[in-house]
């Protein structure tokens, strides 16, 4: 493995980034503890999260994961050598939510008391705000970063035109500019990203992370009739869109390809991911130390050539 740099920041991680939507959700705080030991243990560095991590499980008010990830840091002393993610501005309240001045100063500093920490290594942009000028959103993330609060900034669910939009208002104005972009992809969901997101990154020099690396999990292979979907209701839901003749073929290549090496279908998934141009680190999450070393192992996997043009047939929009 070699560390990957995230845009034209000072930040460097790994290539792979631990997913920390499940803490406090789907594990509790003893158990995420262990899976994030295990996840800087093995040598990787970047860990995920978001101050509305998890406000969708009854009870969970958000800012709950940030919290879990805040008492292992400090319980481990280990802050400074951890690159940290977290986002803002995607709460399902209209009023607790968004990209202005306001909401954007309040928020970094409620996720800063959360996470007990006095910067954060990359905050992201969770989402557009159409009632907000770019203009305002941008001066208030640079304001973070002069600050010392934020370390490098960035962007997730934006579209293409937005994202240019940004990064020439960064380039007239001397504001931070975003250095990296969380984007929806993975072997199935491609055709978005390749298409528009991709090659402006490319273009631009800023680093991809990529989020729903296993599809929700379709590409772990625990989905594969409509009788699975049992196994997780909160999953299974999401599985009728990948569960069809496409979906199907990409699992049989990733079978196959698994088979031959020993290893797991997501960790082939991850490493696909991995030889993608522009990609920084996939993120996904693990609830137990099993799907954590399959996660692992993709990062650790170098597929050959034919191995990776049998997943390109497979899964070809």
């Amino acid at each position: 493995m070699s560390k990957q740099r995230v845009g034209r920041s000072n930040l460097f991680v790994e290539p792979l980034g631990l997913g920390g939507n499940v803490f406090g959700w789907t594990i509790d705080e003893q158990t995420s503890f262990r899976v994030l030991d295990a996840f800087v243990a093995a040598g990787f560095n970047l860990i995920d999260t978001a101050d509305v991590y998890s406000n969708w499980a009854p009870g969970n008010p958000g800012g709950v994961s940030e919290t879990i990830i805040g008492n292992w840091m400090r319980s481990r002393g280990n802050r400074d050598a951890i690159v940290l993610t977290t986002k803002v501005g995607h709460k399902s309240d209209p009023d607790q939510r968004g990209q202005s001045r306001d909401y954007i100063t309040n928020a970094v500093e409620a996720s800063l008391r959360r996470l007990g920490t006095d910067y954060i290594d990359l905050y992201l942009a969770h989402c557009e705000d159409s009632e907000t000028h770019l203009e305002e959103t941008l001066d208030t993330y640079s304001g973070l970063v002069r600050a010392g609060k934020v370390r490098s900034i960035g962007a997730s669910q934006h579209s293409q035109q937005t994202l240019s939009r940004a990064q020439q208002l960064s380039a007239d104005q001397g504001w931070a500019r975003f250095e990296n972009v969380q984007s929806h992809y993975n072997l199935y969901d491609r055709k978005d990203h390749e298409n528009e997101l991709a090659p402006f990154c490319l273009a631009n020099d800023v680093g991809v992370t990529s989020y729903f690396s296993l599809a929700r999990g379709f590409l772990s292979g625990k989905y594969r009739s409509r009788s699975d979907f049992r196994k997780s209701p909160t999953r299974g839901f999401f599985m009728k869109y990948y569960l069809n003749d496409r979906g199907l073929r990409i699992l049989e290549a990733l079978d196959d390809i698994a088979v031959s090496r020993q290893l797991a279908p997501a960790s082939v998934a991850i490493a696909w991911l991995i030889t993608k141009p522009g990609i920084v680190a996939p993120i996904a999450s693990a609830t137990n130390l099993d799907q954590l070393d399959e996660i692992i192992n993709g990062a650790r996997l170098s597929l050959h050539a034919d191995e990776l043009a049998r997943l390109e047939v497979a899964s070809t929009y």
